[in-house]
């Protein structure tokens, strides 16, 4: 009798778990998968980075370090986490220098950037990615209530104490490269994460154990500001997306000459990755279609915009994250960089 319950209890779950998985895709979701919650047996290499001083300026992740190691107690009861990967590689119409190996492969990875203008990241040439996959995974955590009722469930997207790419591992959708991205071996890596976490009894998936990067280093040879300590360990104050994003305050001397011809975050890790040049391909999805004004902004523009001018313009855009005097300072770095004409 006792048997016959459980074999039943283990069948709802895995009927619901797909149901849930099922539903993630329907909505709009390029991948999903189901995480367990675990405490994460590498705490410690997070606290040794946090001491060496290599988060800059983010004090917040000092404050969620405890729940990013043990991500069953970010929502009381939780038992897993639904992961989901959005699809955000844009590709480029410019198809920059045919001299490239890289290009003739996917000219996407290339992006020629005008004198009017500075680089920005594929992530920020959309609207704001919080907004687009946040209303999502609110859909989804109304399916999961309909597939299993009474289920508590909590939505994040790169935010809060969340350790998105861990948990992206464990629900078996790809490997964290030694540039600390996670990467999809159908996709490469310029996928946004989603986690819906719930109490609702799922199973979760096998974990993705395998490392596939191999020998290669081309990320880590290729970073412009030598920002990888080694592999899998960045020091942020050298990242030019930590620098233009994240950084609070003024740049100096050292950081301005850093963040480069890039006026927001920087894609040169992921862009000479092997699984990239082979496997990213162009979205199609409408939500995060490209815009002209935030893949290849004004400088004067930024350098003239404040406060409610700014925000109308681009308060639904990932620009907003650093804001007016983030841009400002930016667009100020990229002029300064370059050579009198």
């Amino acid at each position: 009798m006792k048997k016959d319950v459980e074999q039943r209890r283990r069948a709802e779950t895995s009927r619901n778990s797909v149901a849930v998985k099922r539903r993630a895709l329907e909505i709009g979701f390029d991948a999903v998968g189901v995480a367990s919650l675990e405490r994460d047996p590498h705490a410690a290499e997070l606290d040794r980075w946090l001491a060496a001083g290599y988060a800059g300026t983010m004090s917040y992740l000092h404050r969620q370090a405890e729940k990013r190691k043990d991500p069953a107690t970010i929502l009381a009861g939780a038992r897993v986490g639904v992961v989901t990967l959005t699809n955000y590689f844009h590709g480029s119409t410019d198809p920059g220098d045919q001299s490239n190996p890289l290009v003739s492969v996917n000219p996407g990875l290339t992006t020629g950037v005008s004198r009017a203008s500075g680089r920005v990241a594929q992530y920020a040439w959309s609207t704001d990615y919080h907004r687009v996959v946040g209303r999502r995974l609110e859909r989804l955590a109304t399916a999961l209530r309909e597939i299993v009722p009474g289920a508590k469930t909590r939505c994040y997207v790169d935010a809060g104490p969340v350790p998105e790419r861990e948990l992206a591992r464990r629900a078996g959708l790809g490997w964290i490269g030694k540039n600390t991205m996670l990467i999809d071996p159908e996709r490469g890596s310029f996928t946004f994460i989603g986690v819906l976490l719930t109490d609702a009894a799922l199973a979760p998936d096998l974990p993705f154990q395998a490392d596939r990067c191999g020998t290669c280093r081309a990320c880590l040879d290729a970073c412009p500001t030598d920002a990888f300590m080694a592999p899998h360990v960045l020091d942020a104050r050298r990242c030019i997306s930590y620098l233009t994003i994240e950084h609070r305050g003024g740049f100096g001397a050292a950081e301005q000459r850093l963040a480069g011809e890039w006026l927001f975050g920087c894609d040169v890790c992921q862009d000479v990755c092997p699984w990239n040049v082979k496997f990213a391909r162009p979205t199609d999805d409408a939500e995060l279609a490209r815009r002209s004004e935030l893949a290849q902004p004004d400088l004067d523009t930024l350098l003239d915009l404040e406060g409610d001018a700014f925000e109308q313009r681009f308060g639904d855009t990932a620009f907003e994250r650093p804001g007016a005097a983030g841009m400002r300072r930016n667009a100020s770095a990229v002029l300064a960089n370059r050579p009198s004409p």
